[in-house]
């Protein structure tokens, strides 16, 4: 057969509208079969031999070629190809079952307790300290019995001693976590509990679920969407943003409930103030400066501590228990700390009084859905929820105020703040693992990852909802694949709560998976001889990273021991020594200050002179990273430190250039091109632009590095024929 001509005729079958249609018919859509075709293509054309019988249909298409009585049709090639098809996509032999398994466009039909019973809906809308939560929680408390639900383990422990307190037996349930309230560890007739652990099969009189506007969350919307439509309870009050009435509304409207909202204004006066901090001499007590990476945390935090202040310094990976004495050293009138350094992670979760918050920066490093690292200005939502901690009703401060560290962030935290709040448009959710079971049913030779793949590519959602990201999960999913485990276990470790960015935590993953599948039990032994416990307090800021690491694989074992109890049998030995590491962490983060400069004594000589007056402090994170590549710093964070600390020094210039260029970059350029979202982002100025504008018409007008016009390149040319001749 001619090559040519059969990949002639083979591109003229994929081609044909008819092929196309019945493709589609047979469960192929346009990308599928696409895919399809080029794999179908690829097979014939690269193959030593073909079967005699897809030979004969080649032969015949090519020989009848431009005769009037054709000996074949590229339409005969359809069944070779529908059988190709299903090799590579064996799910098309059972697609009207697959589709049927990821119809996610009825979500409340998959509560049948719920919706057996008529449940009352209020939603207590209101801004931050506004009070809404507590009269939930007060209606929660009266009654004969009740669960709450919250984002975080810190909000589910407050609930859980408030009711207590009030003499409301109350269990704590968490992912790590079950504290009975009664000592013969019968369940009590109150729950306080993270989202995610919520049971939508016991009977309550009052659900109370915090944070609604969450239901929005990439990764974690589908909890609260659980929590809306699944809680069997009476009454399901729900408090957060005014931004997710319409779509709570919504969807309480498909399940056939009404919805009563109960509006809230804050309860103190907050003042968005005419003037910037300017500098951290101006600093008062009762102050939070809010930033948006550790590397700020550290450096301002040693500047603050180099004028004879103390602070407290609060941040998302610090253990609950490190967090809430940090914020008990903040809010105790006899501590001489009186100044808070920490991230958004005071958002929510941590009663502080602060007097005025300060926004370190306005604009915050984000992952985007490829992965890539993104700078974007904070949300309206996310300025409010951080700004509105300044003045929580019932402190010492009868009033909030909030500003920027630079002047020329001021006027665009105004407009962030007068913007109102974007609606909540759609409710996340996720892949149960009985649909996984059952599409694995289907498909025996699929990998978990390429199940949730399958599973997402056909699903169907109502315009109501979306799909959770589900990168974290197929991450564990592909890290542990080549390990022997059933599709049931392997969902549990999938789904484990870790950060994928932490290599030892992954590997600790890892490793329990290994043994795990061995069936060989994680004991308190080997968890030691992996962590090298005991460990000693950290002498520098990446001996506190480390142990904060630990600190989160012990969280993993605990996490896995409520799943997996005979196999990770030494829960209560392993809560013991993490609280033995709170302590320890507790005493770095205390020491602070030391960690750091003991960490800038292991920078590379000559990394000062990296430094360059036109880079200001909340670009470090970008100028650390091209230094350490350019000279070779041991340390990557300890020379963004450095880095720090040198800026300090300079701040009287920084401040100067800041309101000289920065404001005037941002608000005279567009978006569209590269120098554009360059400038926008604060990684190009108008000094520098104007730089390699004249570098570019140096090297033009010079023709260097091949940039000179083609009348110059062929000018050039024939002079250098000539000098040849």
């Amino acid at each position: 057969l001619s090559a040519g001509e059969v990949l002639k005729n083979l591109n003229k079958f994929y081609k044909r509208k008819e092929i196309q249609r019945l493709g589609a018919e047979n469960g192929l859509d346009a990308r599928l079969f696409h895919q399809a075709f080029i794999s179908f293509r690829k097979y014939i054309m690269e193959s030593g031999s073909v079967s005699a019988d897809l030979h004969i249909i080649l032969n015949d298409i090519c020989c009848g070629a431009g005769k009037v009585c054709l000996l074949g049709h590229v339409d005969d090639l359809f069944p070779f190809f529908l059988r190709h098809a299903k090799q590579i996509f064996p799910m098309l032999d059972c697609m009207d079952d697959l589709r049927k398994i990821s119809d996610l466009r009825l979500p409340p039909n998959w509560y049948p307790d719920a919706r057996a019973i008529q449940r009352k809906i209020i939603f207590h809308a209101g801004p931050t300290n506004s009070g809404k939560t507590y009269h939930a929680i007060q209606r929660f408390l009266s009654a004969k019995s009740g669960i709450y639900c919250g984002p975080l383990k810190l909000l589910a422990h407050e609930i859980f001693q408030k009711s207590n307190d009030a003499n409301v037996p109350c269990d704590l349930v968490t992912g790590e976590e079950r504290v009975y309230a009664n000592e013969d560890a019968r369940q009590a007739s109150h729950i306080a509990c993270t989202i995610e652990m919520c049971s939508t099969n016991t009977p309550y009189e009052v659900a109370v679920i915090d944070e609604i506007q969450m239901i929005r969350d990439p990764a974690r919307g589908w909890a609260w969407t659980r929590a809306l439509l699944g809680l069997c309870a009476e009454e399901i009050h729900v408090c957060g943003e005014a931004a997710a009435i319409d779509l709570v509304t919504e969807l309480m409207y498909t399940t056939g409930e009404e919805i009563e909202v109960r509006n809230y204004k804050r309860l103190t006066p907050l003042t968005v103030l005419d003037y910037a901090l300017e500098s951290l001499d101006n600093l008062r007590p009762g102050d939070c400066i809010v930033c948006f990476s550790k590397n700020d945390i550290y450096s301002i935090s040693r500047q603050i501590e180099a004028r004879g202040l103390e602070c407290a310094v609060i941040y998302g990976s610090l253990p609950p228990g490190t967090k809430l004495e940090q914020a008990k050293k903040f809010n105790d009138p006899d501590d001489p700390c009186k100044i808070l350094v920490a991230t958004d992670a005071i958002g929510m979760g941590l009663n502080l009084c602060i007097k005025r918050i300060i926004f370190n920066s306005i604009v915050k490093p984000t992952i985007n859905e490829k992965g890539e690292k993104e700078i974007d200005s904070i949300t309206t939502s996310q300025a409010l929820q951080i700004a509105g901690r300044a003045g929580r009703y019932g402190s010492s401060f009868k009033q909030g105020e909030v500003t920027t560290m630079h002047h020329d962030d001021l006027v665009q935290l105004k407009e962030i703040l007068s913007e109102s709040v974007r609606p909540v448009k759609a409710a996340g959710l996720h892949p149960t693992p009985e649909q996984i079971e059952m599409f694995a049913y289907h498909l025996p030779d699929a990998t978990l990852s390429n199940l949730i793949d399958i599973f997402v590519s056909l699903s169907q959602v109502d315009g109501l909802y979306f799909v959770c990201n589900i990168d974290d999960f197929k991450f564990l999913a592909d890290m542990i694949q080549h390990i022997p485990l059933n599709l049931r276990s392997r969902y549990v470790f999938c789904t484990a709560p870790l950060n994928r960015k932490e290599p030892f935590v992954c590997t600790t993953l890892l490793k329990f998976a290994r043994q795990f599948s061995r069936n060989e039990p994680l004991t308190f032994d080997w968890l030691c001889r992996h962590t090298k416990w005991p460990l000693a307090a950290p002498k520098n800021i990446k001996e506190l990273v480390h142990l904060e690491a630990v600190h989160d694989v012990f969280d993993l074992y605990l996490w896995l021991s409520y799943r997996f109890m005979d196999m990770f049998p030494d829960a209560v030995l392993v809560r013991d020594i993490q609280k033995k590491l709170d302590d320890i962490i507790q005493v770095g983060v205390c020491n602070i200050t030391k960690l750091i400069r003991a960490s800038q004594s292991t920078v590379a000589p000559g990394t000062a002179e990296i430094v360059s007056e036109d880079f200001p402090l909340s670009r470090t994170k970008r100028d650390t990273r091209v230094a350490s590549g350019r000279h070779g710093a041991k340390s990557t964070e300890a020379l963004s430190i450095a880095v720090d600390v040198m800026g300090e020094r300079r701040a009287k210039n920084l401040k100067a250039y800041r309101s000289a260029t920065r404001q005037e970059d941002l608000k005279s350029h567009g978006r569209g091109s590269l120098a554009n979202r360059l400038l926008r982002e604060g990684l190009l100025t108008q000094e520098m632009l104007r730089q390699l504008e004249s570098e570019w018409h140096d090297q033009h007008r010079n023709g260097r590095y091949g940039l000179g016009s083609k009348r110059d390149d062929q000018n050039s040319s024939k002079e250098t024929g000539k000098k040849k001749k």
